[in-house]
């Protein structure tokens, strides 16, 4: 396999979301991943219901970022990436009790962007500097599409449905976690994930951030020349979605 510098893309997942995107150089080995000890197999969970108001995703207010990050030895080889984009559409169903709320949310992966320079500069962190070449990022997005990852051409769409809301273990007010089934290159899974929601007259806004392991999402994470050169497992996630009540 050649190698090029900056040719690495990793997994995807939001929502509160959640996404899978990995490989280096167009190189990645997927899988089923086991199921993990004391969650219930996705096959036994189901879509909450869509009941209450109607609130759609505003997609120019919403964002989701992915920061991916290279490792091993031979790392320099590579780069670490700002995968992102304002591509949420959907909406959030809220009922009288918050944790009764449903959601079904699209992302549009063609509209994912690989290393914006601002958003690289909006970092503030030596891990992320502002020269990755224009053919590094190309080359990476390109990969990130193809068919051995996110199959962009048979699967436009990754998909979020809730399955269940519960408060947060830190007790803070308007923090849940999100039970989400993550549908991406046609294979489904469940994802726990940390959020804040703050309701107000015609609108939701929900943010999260929080780690998330490329093995969650079923895809072992890339590995070349022995391990000198791989992409790390665990990503980096932030979210901000913004939905206005229908009709509004």
């Amino acid at each position: 396999m050649r190698l090029r510098r900056g040719a690495v893309a990793t997994p995807l997942l939001v929502c509160g979301a959640i996404l899978g995107i990995a490989g280096l150089a167009g190189c990645v080995t997927r899988q089923v991943a086991a199921p993990v000890p004391g969650r219930p197999p996705v096959a036994r969970l189901l879509p909450s219901p869509l009941v209450g108001r109607p609130f759609d995703v505003i997609p120019g207010r919403s964002r989701l970022i992915v920061l991916v990050y290279r490792a091993g030895p031979l790392a320099g080889l590579g780069h670490n990436h700002v995968i992102a984009c304002r591509c949420l559409t959907g909406a959030v169903y809220l009922p009288h009790d918050p944790l009764h709320a449903g959601f079904e949310l699209r992302i549009a992966v063609r509209q994912f962007t690989v290393d914006d320079p601002a958003l690289r500069a909006a970092e503030h962190n030596a891990d992320f500097p502002p020269d990755v070449p224009q053919s590094a990022r190309a080359g990476t997005r390109h990969n990130m599409l193809g068919a051995a990852l996110l199959h962009a051409a048979k699967f436009p769409d990754i998909t979020l449905r809730s399955a269940s809301l519960r408060p947060s273990p830190d007790g803070k007010r308007n923090d849940i976690v999100a039970e989400v089934l993550v549908q991406t290159a046609g294979e489904q899974r469940s994802v726990a994930v940390p959020l804040h929601y703050d309701i107000r007259a015609d609108e939701i806004v929900v943010t999260g951030a929080f780690p998330l392991k490329q093995t969650n999402l079923g895809l072992t994470p890339f590995s070349a020349l022995g391990g000198s050169l791989r992409v790390r497992n665990g990503m980096k996630v932030r979210l901000r979605l913004v939905a206005r009540r229908r009709g509004r």
